[in-house]
């Protein structure tokens, strides 16, 4: 292990008790994404008292920001992505409270050297992950382009390699019939709520024709007041999954003419929207993910508890993988086996043993932004595979 690394793991340690302070609070108040406020103050907070000159709101979204700290000398530009947004009804089950304080934490680790070797430190606040990605705006804004890599871990009960995720789409269809009493006047109704069904039978049948890495999934989030009023108006919600984007414009259209066709079915009029944001697919670049797997071998995991990578769903991450070379693994900080999204998974990631994994998660994303600075030769193995694989 380097003399810089261990100047790096010795200041992340001597504010770990403040990281850890930090991250308990977020866990212990909860926020939907875009609505983030007490979470992204203490993060502005704790960047501008580490020397950090903060940005914020960004692209108009109030609780994002934009940390950074640049060297007077050249170097990389290095991008750490904070998630701080929890999920309805059961907080920070998906561990967000922890990847906020991971990059964090492995930002200040990484300053203290950054003078030494050249080079820039960006810490992204990246509101609704699970909603809205700010991620998405962000990527598309052209925000990561000057950045050389973007990386970020996520709390986890394995540690894991870097993988894929799912494109997706999330389609609303809303249909609009005649209301009439169901058993008087059947004849003067059109019924909407027979549309979202013929819509889901529909689906049900396209799936026989779909890859495997196909998801479609939906619910009906309107479907009448009364049995018997012939509902006027109906509507269902889907996610539309897809190993790529390319693949994924061709799902949803699909499932779309779908929806169009029980319209015409039914004789009621659709209106299709986007009632939350479209992710594209994560790309992991191997070169870079196989630098983080060896600085977590250096911090004393051993190699056989590094799995390979899994496809977690869909994140907005993948935007970010599609503008420059990006990692997303995940850090052991519980060592029970519950899955993300649950209470279980919450309450044990707000406990002192997944605060430990965050630290030790800080360290490796720090660790592993060092050799992009100080090895050319990896930034050049790096981006020779980035461009095959955008090209």
């Amino acid at each position: 292990m380097t003399t810089n690394k261990t100047q790096i793991f010795n200041v992340i340690d001597q504010y770990a008790s403040r990281f850890k302070d930090i991250s308990s609070y977020i866990g212990a108040h909860p926020e939907l994404g875009n609505e983030e406020y007490l979470a992204s103050a203490r993060l502005k907070e704790e960047l501008s008292y580490h020397g950090f000159e903060v940005q914020a709101p960004i692209l108009g979204l109030e609780t994002a920001f934009i940390g950074t700290y640049a060297s007077s000398k050249p170097g990389p530009t290095i991008a750490l992505l904070c998630e701080y947004d929890a999920l309805p009804e059961i907080g920070h089950a998906c561990g967000h409270h922890l990847i906020c304080m991971m990059s964090l934490g492995a930002a200040v680790g990484l300053k203290a050297i950054v003078d030494e070797v050249g080079g820039t430190i960006k810490v992204f606040g990246t509101p609704a992950e699970e909603t809205r990605g700010a991620k998405v705006p962000m990527a598309e804004a052209g925000l990561f382009d000057d950045c050389d890599v973007a990386l970020m871990a996520h709390p986890f009960y394995a540690y894991e390699k870097s993988g894929s995720s799912l494109a997706i789409d999330a389609v609303q269809f809303e249909f609009h019939g005649k209301s009439s009493h169901a058993a008087a006047s059947p004849h003067e109704g059109i019924n909407a709520l027979d549309a979202v069904i013929q819509t889901f039978t529909g689906i049900n049948a396209f799936r026989q024709q779909v890859k495997s890495t196909v998801r479609i999934h939906g619910i009906i989030n309107s479907g009448g007041q009364a049995a018997n009023i012939i509902p006027d108006y109906a509507s269902a919600q889907f996610y539309v999954r897809a190993a790529t984007r390319k693949e994924l414009n061709v799902l949803t259209e699909r499932v779309v003419q779908i929806a169009q066709g029980a319209a015409l079915q039914t004789g009621c009029k659709l209106v299709t929207s986007n009632y939350e944001t479209s992710y594209d697919e994560m790309v992991t670049n191997e070169t870079f993910s196989d630098a983080f797997s060896q600085n977590l071998m250096e911090l004393g995991i051993p190699q056989e508890e590094i799995v390979s990578g899994d496809d977690h769903g869909s994140m907005d991450i993948g935007n970010v993988s599609l503008r420059c070379p990006a990692i997303h693994p995940y850090i052991r900080v519980v060592d029970e086996v519950h899955t993300l999204h649950s209470i279980e998974f919450r309450d044990l990631a707000l406990q002192e043993r997944a605060l430990d994994g965050m630290i030790l998660g800080a360290k490796a994303l720090a660790a592993t932004a060092y050799d992009v600075l100080s090895k050319p030769e990896l930034l050049q193995a790096i981006r020779k595979e980035f461009d095959q694989i955008t090209r």
